[in-house]
């Protein structure tokens, strides 16, 4: 199993080994475009692998601060409340870069940047960039792939269109 990442298309494919289709999500990945830069605020390219999964069994729209549940459950108000806040919600898939130099270690390095796949709030729109460099999926949509990957699934990030 394989997740792939169209950054042109903003979608999220699930494949199996075979290369079937098991599931497609829209996305926002950085409003800031592409790039592996620390403190870019771009989504990175290129082979990655989940390295680690945070928040199973979470309710959807828990408020994830620094990687751990802060306590809150997102709502309308609670937005409003804090109008610039990057909200990491209900689960957090947390990427790890596999090409040194491009993606790992030094200054390009996804892990040390929290490159995440994560919630976002439902108000926010998918399928055209938004984020701070991370990829967002609808609550629903992250908890559902959450369940479905295991640890160490490659996750690539296209720059341009699927194939």
């Amino acid at each position: 199993m394989q997740i792939v990442i169209s950054l042109s298309q903003q979608l999220l494919r699930l494949l199996a080994d075979d290369g079937a289709l098991i599931r497609q999500y829209p996305v926002s990945t950085a409003l800031k475009g592409v790039g592996e830069q620390k403190n870019s605020y771009c989504t990175p390219r290129g082979r990655h692998q989940i390295r680690a999964k945070i928040g199973a069994g979470a309710p959807l729209g828990t408020v994830f601060k620094g990687r751990r549940p802060t306590g809150e459950i997102w709502n309308a108000e609670l937005h409003a409340a804090q109008p610039g806040r990057d909200w990491i919600l209900t689960r957090i898939l947390w990427l790890s870069g596999c090409e040194p130099g491009f993606n790992r270690l030094g200054n390009v390095d996804s892990m040390q940047r929290y490159i995440y796949l994560h919630g976002t709030p439902d108000s926010e729109p998918m399928g055209e960039p938004h984020s701070h460099g991370c990829i967002r999926l609808r609550n629903a949509d992250i908890a559902e792939l959450f369940d479905l990957v295991p640890v160490h699934t490659t996750v690539t990030l296209l720059e341009g269109d699927f194939a």
